[in-house]
């Protein structure tokens, strides 16, 4: 391999002849061959919108040579159209506050804007890394900046994807609304309800988490772009802080916009920490959605087999015919990394001191992981799980007709203890609790047939004697 040499302020390092990156990324693809894992495309392309908007501020400003500011706007829409990706070779483990990645940015976008200007590769005297295409910045403001930029991008697919599902949900809720079956409270027997209800919450726990996405990103449009080293903004004239930000708004379409104190917003990362938050309440939600799949499709003899989950791969290397309910496993797997993610974040943002946190590459790497798997994830349980979904309706009427739950409907008409001695007969015999009621006599069957009728079980009201209707609004009732 032909290679340059470079300088920084250690010393003289050998940089592959090809790279457009320099010799400060070269130090940390030495010291930080961690993970294998690089930025991910989102962030490479909110850092270099970062610093597109700071060489258009800096020229508007006319502290940066206009030739220099084109060149490195070219090369900055350059990488924006997908190229020079493979030039973003530092770990996501690396160097705290992710001076790695400032620098590999700043390298590639100098070494292409020297070619834009006919010099070669390495030759900092036309184009400087940290003199040009760092200018007005520091690592403390770019990385946190992008950090944002690219969980708000992000955030326009999940949010989509959380309304796909959760209509997705809403619509089995409507097609199962007729199918009646048994409650389960302690995964024991309760009082009936309609699969169609079930489906219906789960539909609305997913619009309620986008909800709470969506008000939780708002803290991250806020910046401290400008702020650089420790917030008081040092080497960046106001005008450029007011520019740059204004400019990055425009060409992202964010509703970004400067910090209320840069001191403050660059120690703490609590709009991660909050982001995060919201992310993990709509995991633990998901989980719970997938987990009930699972449960309510077991079987198909010896489990519940209330419902038929879609068949998209064999179940097993050895079991014939065996179907596994995956996309749900799969659902879960997801969560739990999104749980997980979450505690770093929290302990991440918790080990600032002073002036910076220096935690913030594996803020940046875990939330927008986060991001991106519940994203797909949540698009692949929709498509290939909820849409397919099948109810057995005989057996889930089978089961809810058997429920000893049943008893619960008679207690507001002969008592708790008479209630709960039919039940205990049914489960000791083996019979369904309206036999039982019809051997003891409790009540003329007529009623017993209105009070047991398991459908009027899933409204609101007493079941043989009153039916509440809905409340009227207070206007109309005072």
């Amino acid at each position: 391999m032909a290679f340059r040499v470079e300088r920084d302020p250690l010393g003289e390092v050998r940089v592959p002849a090809d790279a457009y990156y320099g010799v400060q990324t070269q130090r940390a693809r030495e010291n930080f061959p961690v993970s294998g894992v690089t930025a991910s495309p989102a962030f490479i392309l909110a850092t270099v919108q970062v610093k597109k908007a700071a060489a258009e501020a800096n020229r508007d400003t006319g502290r940066l040579d206009a030739r220099l500011a084109a060149a490195i706007i070219q090369a900055a829409d350059e990488v924006l159209a997908g190229r020079f990706h493979d030039q973003f070779v530092v770990d996501v483990f690396q160097a705290g506050a992710g001076t790695s990645h400032n620098m590999n940015t700043n390298e590639v976008l100098a070494n292409r804007a020297i070619e834009i200007l006919g010099g070669a590769r390495g030759d900092y005297r036309i184009v400087h890394p940290n003199d040009h295409v760092n200018m007005a910045q520091s690592t403390n403001d770019v990385f946190p900046t992008a950090m944002r930029v690219a969980a708000l991008t992000l955030e326009r697919d999940l949010v989509a994807a959380l309304s796909h599902l959760a209509g997705t949900l809403e619509a089995k809720g409507r097609q199962f609304d007729h199918v009646l079956k048994s409650g389960r409270t302690h995964l024991q027997d309760a009082v009936p309800i309609r699969l169609g209800q079930e489906f219906a919450a789960w539909g609305l726990a997913v619009r309620r988490a986008a909800e709470r996405i969506g008000r939780s990103f708002r803290a991250m449009e806020e910046l401290n772009l400008g702020a650089t080293a420790v917030g008081t903004g040092l080497n960046a004239e106001p005008e450029y802080i007011r520019r740059v930000v204004e400019r990055l708004a425009a060409n992202t379409g964010l509703a970004l916009r400067p910090a209320e104190s840069l001191v403050m917003s660059t120690q703490f990362l609590s709009p991660f920490v909050e982001a995060s938050g919201a992310l993990r309440a709509y995991a633990v939600d998901l989980g719970k959605i997938a987990s009930d799949l699972r449960l309510m499709s077991s079987g198909p003899r010896t489990g519940l087999a209330e419902i038929r989950l879609p068949a998209v791969q064999p179940g097993s290397s050895i079991m014939p015919g065996k179907v596994n309910p995956v996309i749900a496993e799969a659902t879960n797997m997801v969560c739990f990394q999104v749980i997980g993610n979450d505690v770093t974040i929290a302990m991440a943002a918790e080990a600032g001191q002073l002036e910076l946190n220096v935690m913030m590459p594996v803020v940046a790497l875990n939330l927008l992981q986060s991001i991106t798997i519940l994203t797909s994830m949540s698009r692949i349980l929709a498509d290939r799980c909820v849409a397919g979904i099948e109810a057995n309706e005989a057996r889930c009427r089978e089961l809810a007709e058997r429920s000893t739950g049943l008893a619960t409907a008679l207690a507001p008409t002969i008592g708790y203890e008479a209630a709960a001695a039919i039940a205990k007969e049914a489960a000791a015999t083996d019979r369904p609790v309206p036999a039982v009621a019809r051997e003891r006599k409790v009540l003329p069957d007529d009623q017993l047939d209105a009070i047991l009728d398991p459908h009027a079980m899933t409204e609101p009201g007493v079941p043989g004697r009153t039916r509440r209707r809905a409340a009227r609004p207070l206007e109309e009732t005072s």
